[in-house]
């Protein structure tokens, strides 16, 4: 009898033909280790970012402490620094603290009431159906998706003076809940858009409109990951709607109000193309915002794109100053 213990002790030890042991890798291409592979895939998102946002960010730095204009952009004539020339002109302007108050008074209204009727409708979504849950959501996101240039152009057509349906719609309420301007029997004819605050009534409406939406659905992911038994918890002790709201849902969603409130505030600081709609162009100095006051600094004849890239730099500033201080406020609390 043939003796086949040699030969099942090789063909144990051996592995088979195509396989590979566990502590063997294969060679990489290029020869790069491992700790190196993330790095080097997010080289090509690093240099997108570098060329789309530092590039420009970097120029506009620099244009901030020149004295740039049209022949300067033409080539004819280099740009001739100025230094600080720029930042003086604009912080002794009146109407760059007149653009300041209207951005700040603005983000603040806007801010505060786009995240309550975003929360609100948030809430009510959780409350709703999957079916008319889904409904509601995907109508609120068409109003999201609307381009900035076309929001204007809607609310504009809906506060015209002669034929907009806001004068119309006032003027089917009764004199006592909205009773018209003095002088005049009828809302028809009410100029909303040429006078500032009107104006900045009618901006608010468009950007909560259109603003909302994000923050509903925001609000509602967070929702979806709070567990139910804590609110039937708090239904079995009695607690109120408000007052689970403010115990339970509140404090559990402060992470998401957090960053809504953050984005909110850039997105609502830096506002222009809703307003140059609105406004028609760069024409009522009273009504600028930071944003406008610095495209109307920069391209309406003579061309000073050193000032208006001045503006660009101070409206930068306070945003960051913002957000820092909003988050150490957060990490604060957070750490208490």
């Amino acid at each position: 009898m043939a003796d086949t213990t040699t030969v099942a002790r090789g063909t144990g030890s051996s592995p088979a033909p195509g396989r590979r042991k566990k502590n063997d890798r294969a060679p990489r291409a290029g020869g790069l280790p491992d700790w190196s592979i993330p790095y080097v895939l997010l080289v090509p998102g690093l240099l997108v970012i570098a060329g789309l946002l530092l590039y420009p960010m970097v120029q506009l730095g620099i244009m901030a402490f020149q004295k740039v204009g049209l022949a300067q952009i033409r080539g004819t004539r280099p740009a001739e620094w100025v230094g600080l020339e720029n930042f003086e002109k604009v912080l002794s302007n009146d109407i760059f603290w007149s653009a300041l108050r209207n951005t700040v008074a603005f983000a603040a209204v806007a801010v505060s009431m786009t995240l309550i009727v975003g929360t609100a409708v948030g809430v009510l979504l959780h409350r709703l159906s999957k079916r008319m849950s889904l409904f509601v959501v995907i109508g609120c996101m068409f109003a999201w998706a609307v381009p900035p240039v076309a929001q204007g152009v809607i609310w504009r057509s809906l506060f015209d003076a002669e034929s907009g349906i806001i004068n119309w719609a006032l003027n089917l309420l009764p004199d006592w809940l909205a009773a018209p301007p003095d002088g005049q029997t009828s809302w028809t004819g009410t100029p909303w858009l040429n006078d500032t605050i009107p104006l900045y009534i009618a901006l608010v409406v468009c950007v909560v409109w259109a603003g909302f939406p994000f923050i509903a659905v925001s609000v509602l992911a967070g929702l979806k990951g709070i567990p139910n038994e804590l609110y039937e918890a708090a239904r079995v002790d009695g607690s109120g709607p408000w007052h689970t709201f403010r115990k339970i849902t509140l404090p559990l969603l402060k992470p998401v109000f957090a960053v809504l409130t953050i984005l909110s505030i850039i997105w609502d600081f830096k506002v222009f193309s809703q307003l140059y709609v609105l406004m028609n162009g760069p024409t009522n100095r009273d009504g600028f915002n930071l944003s406008m006051y610095a495209v109307a600094e920069a391209f309406r004849p003579p061309q000073k794109l050193g000032t208006g890239a001045a503006i660009s730099v101070v409206l930068t500033i306070i945003l960051l100053i913002v957000t820092v201080v909003y988050v150490r406020q957060i990490v604060k609390q957070e750490e208490m």
